[in-house]
């Protein structure tokens, strides 16, 4: 990207610039991740409440004045955008988690082509800024696994309408690695092996999946799913 630069947040955080690693401060980081989670931009006074919330307002708002010093251009291509105290994230900035939203939202909404499913679902496998334990990014966290969660499994069952079992298996395994209690995912990976013959597979499958809900939880997978296995366990 000769001309605009590029944001990760859903690997470990990167800006690139003209192709190469930028560095970027602790505090500039926090802020641009916080913009590119607001994507319609935000109050500074509101960045400087919820990224330094144990500090006095005016010792938050010099933080934000430092992070904006630190963050605001890179080289030539402007990061932050300033207008009657909004911050905004400035358009000359991709970001890899709009993108990966905007696809997964399409996909669970219906509305456009399938995208590229194998690099959606490689994206939709990474967890919003790892290693960060800030608290503003629980609620964001929150929704975007709820959000890979759906797309995942909508990717899954395009995969396995299409014979593409593999593919279908990686992708529903993708998602029991976010939430392993949600019986969806697990429910597909069982009907791939049936529709491989792999009955033995989809049988351990069932069996492991039902375990987990007793040990954990004390419930029983649902009758749509015992169904599936039900005369396969009978002797």
């Amino acid at each position: 990207m000769s001309q605009g630069a590029h944001l990760e947040i859903l690997r470990p955080f990167q800006v690139t610039c003209g192709g190469r690693q930028v560095a970027v401060s602790h505090s500039a980081q926090r802020l641009l991740a916080f913009l590119a989670l607001h994507r319609e931009g935000t109050h500074r006074r509101s960045a400087a409440e919820e990224l330094w919330p144990d500090c006095t307002p005016c010792r938050a708002a010099a933080n934000v004045r430092s992070a904006l010093c630190q963050g605001r251009k890179f080289g030539a291509v402007p990061a932050i955008e300033s207008v009657d105290h909004n911050l905004v994230l400035a358009p000359s900035f991709s970001v890899d988690f709009h993108e990966a939203w905007d696809a997964a939202d399409r996909l669970v909404s219906g509305d456009g082509k399938l995208p590229d499913g194998d690099r959606l679902v490689a994206d939709l496998s990474q967890v919003l800024l790892p290693g960060w334990d800030d608290e503003w990014l629980l609620l964001h966290r929150e929704r975007w696994d709820q959000l890979r969660l759906y797309a995942l499994e909508a990717l899954a069952q395009h995969f396995q309408t299409e014979g593409r079992h593999l593919s279908a298996l990686q992708t529903s395994l993708a998602a029991v690695s976010i939430d392993p209690f949600r019986e969806t995912p697990h429910r597909i990976a069982v009907e791939v092996h049936l529709a491989e013959g792999n009955v033995a597979s989809a049988v351990k499958r069932y069996q492991d999946y039902r375990r987990l809900l007793q040990m954990e939880l004390k419930v029983a997978p649902s009758p749509q799913l015992t169904r599936l296995v039900r005369d396969l366990t009978r002797t």
